[in-house]
């Protein structure tokens, strides 16, 4: 195994990192206008990720990095030719940061509203564009022989990628409807799973028509297994969310999306960017990839710092695993 195959690995498991963790705090934050029916009970599910959100990104800042270093002709052609809906999101996640933090520096009702929408419309854009960007990885884009995009931003809007959007934004609500049963007490916690039970059956449908699609036009037997794994996973996750078992369903929630983000990437390999103009203009793990000896420097360097992440986020989630309600709330006007 060549290490350009090595990073392509690790880059997609740093995307599956990213969209486990993210995924569930994404999900809370468009259940703050869905879910909540208060004051008290906006805060309750703003706390159950506050203490992690911010950890949850370095997964993306990490993943990009990564591509950069790894792939830079993969990095080049993406941002450029992806640049609107990337911007949109970057957009997104900076409002979204600024949002937690301002939202209770002043007791207004009307300001904490307005930084409460931020943060649904700032969770809710991006969980549907990362799936339209990777559905769009995934299928293809116009690609020349100089490695650039040629095609325009409404290409991207396509059937696939637009159900890929769909697809991620139920999902992510999905597992942020299940972590927030796992971590709330009270009417809080019965109304999530509710909501996850409802939201789940439409995601089951959504990712299965866009799991076989992938697996009709791309795949192969590997990805056939990532597919009936990740199916199998979200079924187990409703069953396990309707007993009442609120730790096995987040767990299989999270393997739904290991499962399928590990197909996406078995369909997409050894191409990391396929040309639908000429398969010889594809970006593939070699022509897109660094020399050796910066992948080998990278690669020290990596076995190095991700075992201290992996630790330090651990230890997080350990130290704030205690579930809340309201009546942890000390000045719900806040």
């Amino acid at each position: 195994m060549e290490l350009h195959d090595v990073w392509f690995v690790l880059i997609a498991v740093l995307w599956t990192g990213y969209f486990f963790l993210e995924g569930f705090d994404f999900g809370v934050g468009i259940l703050t206008r869905l879910l909540a029916r208060d004051r008290a009970e906006k805060r309750v599910l703003i706390n159950t990720i506050g203490p992690v959100w911010d950890g949850n990104e370095v997964w993306l800042l990490t993943a990009g990095g990564a591509t950069f270093a790894a792939f830079p002709e993969w990095y080049a052609t993406l941002f450029s030719g992806f640049y609107l809906p990337l911007l949109a999101i970057l957009i997104c996640l900076i409002i979204r940061g600024v949002a937690f933090e301002y939202r209770a520096k002043r007791p207004e009702e009307s300001w904490q509203r307005r930084w409460e929408t931020a943060i649904f419309w700032t969770s809710l854009i991006p969980a549907f564009l990362w799936g339209v960007a990777f559905g769009n990885i995934v299928r293809g884009v116009k690609i020349d022989a100089d490695f650039e995009y040629v095609g325009s931003v409404w290409e991207l809007l396509n059937p696939y990628a637009l159900l890929g959007g769909l697809v991620t934004l139920t999902l992510f609500t999905f597992h942020g409807a299940v972590f927030t049963a796992l971590k709330t007490v009270g009417e809080i916690r019965e109304r999530a799973r509710t909501t996850a039970g409802r939201v789940g059956l439409v995601t089951a449908v959504l990712a299965a028509v866009f799991l076989l699609w992938t697996q009709a036009d791309k795949g192969d037997g590997t990805s056939l297994v990532a597919l009936v794994v990740a199916v199998a996973a979200l079924v187990a996750a409703l069953v396990a969310n309707r007993a009442g078992r609120e730790g096995w369903s987040f767990t299989f929630s999270g393997v739904t999306i290991v499962a399928a983000v590990a197909m996406l990437f078995l369909t997409l390999f050894p191409n990391v960017m396929p040309s639908t103009l000429n398969a010889d203009w594809s970006l593939t793990v070699t022509n897109a990839s660094s020399s050796p000896y910066t992948l080998k420097i990278m690669t020290w360097l990596a076995v190095i710092a991700t075992p201290v992440v992996l630790l330090y986020q651990g230890w997080t989630y350990w130290i704030f695993r205690k579930r809340i309600g309201t009546q942890h709330i000390a000045d719900p006007v806040h």
